[in-house]
């Protein structure tokens, strides 16, 4: 399911043709945080969310079928080359950007009520009764106009509306002028219920054990992302990067058996980790934190890290703490 904002983008109607994506998506993640990036094609559509560290989830859509997760960025690349993309980007509250990561798996529970039939604020009211996580889309009169009207637990927790300039607002005022408009000129109304997942991650698992070490690894995975991104942006080491992290792991093999590249427990590719060992979250965390101070410290680029890391420490800020872990 793509949804976007309903406000104006802050940027829009670039073309995919003159663009390489991915460093499209890195320059934006530094210069604004959190946002989306909206690809539209005639036959083909795509969404990726991300945050200043991570790319957090996406969704893409064509003629050979749909597709979901980190992963998008690859089939979006792929499909610029016979799709003529326009791109536009939106802000988005850093606070809710997880909660918008989480929109293209949503299960649209009513689908084309309309304001003939259906009472918006009665139904905004049920949604709250109903204890619904996720949110209304409502399309005014032409569709020209609208608004998202977000649930959590029940709760009305936001909204975007396409006469705003900002993103999320929690506006009573918005929300009233929407009911009125519906009233006055009609629409039509879907309603989607989301399960929120930390990050973007499946969150199935009962055996709490690995469900830590599920959330050590999205932790440890954003540290990567954002140490890659600084090293590639380094024209003197910028191809080094996979050699720099396979040496060090190397040499940390003996301390962290998990880290060998032989042993093949611990893989780091394409942004994404993959472990099959048996390490527990703070022998993990351990390993890798040492290893990116060691080699970013060798680099001489420790404080420019410590720098591009802010974020990403105020995000897992507890966690540091907890693994007494400090950049």
């Amino acid at each position: 399911m793509i949804i976007v904002p309903k406000e104006k983008p802050v940027i829009e109607n670039l073309n995919s043709y003159y663009l390489d994506i991915r460093k499209l998506i890195e320059h934006y993640q530094g210069e604004i945080g959190s946002a989306c990036v909206h690809f539209q094609a005639p036959s083909a559509e795509g969404v990726v969310f991300f945050d200043k560290d991570d790319l957090l989830n996406g969704f893409f859509r064509d003629s050979e079928g749909e597709s979901e997760g980190k992963a998008v960025i690859d089939r979006l690349m792929e499909a610029s080359v016979g799709h003529n993309f326009a791109i536009s980007i939106y802000e988005i509250d850093p606070e809710k950007i997880y909660f918008w990561a989480n929109i293209p798996a949503a299960e649209k529970i009513y689908k084309d009520l309309s304001a003939e039939f259906t009472d918006l604020e009665g139904l905004i009211k049920k949604m709250g009764s109903q204890n619904l996580t996720g949110f209304v889309d409502v399309s005014i009169g032409d569709g020209k106009e609208g608004g998202l009207i977000f649930f959590d637990n029940g709760e009305i927790v936001g909204g975007s509306f396409s006469w705003e300039k900002g993103e999320f607002k929690n506006s009573k005022e918005s929300k009233e002028l929407l009911i009125q408009k519906t009233k006055e000129l009609g629409g039509i109304f879907n309603v989607s219920r989301i399960s929120l997942k930390k990050e973007g991650l499946e969150r199935q698992s009962e055996d709490i054990e690995q469900e830590g070490t599920s959330n050590v690894l999205t932790m440890l995975e954003a540290l990567l992302n954002v140490f890659e991104r600084v090293i590639t942006s380094n024209r003197g080491i910028a191809s080094k990067f996979n050699t720099l992290l396979k040496k060090k792991f190397m040499e940390k093999a003996d301390e962290f058996v998990f880290l060998d590249p032989f042993v093949a427990e611990f893989q780091y590719a394409d942004q994404k980790i993959t472990f099959t060992g048996d390490a527990g979250d703070e022998e993990l965390v351990k390993g890798l934190t040492e290893s990116v101070k060691e080699i970013a410290d060798g680099l001489g680029i420790l404080s420019r890290l410590n720098g591009e890391l802010k974020a990403w420490s105020e995000k897992y800020g507890k966690d540091l703490e907890k693994f007494h872990v400090s950049f």
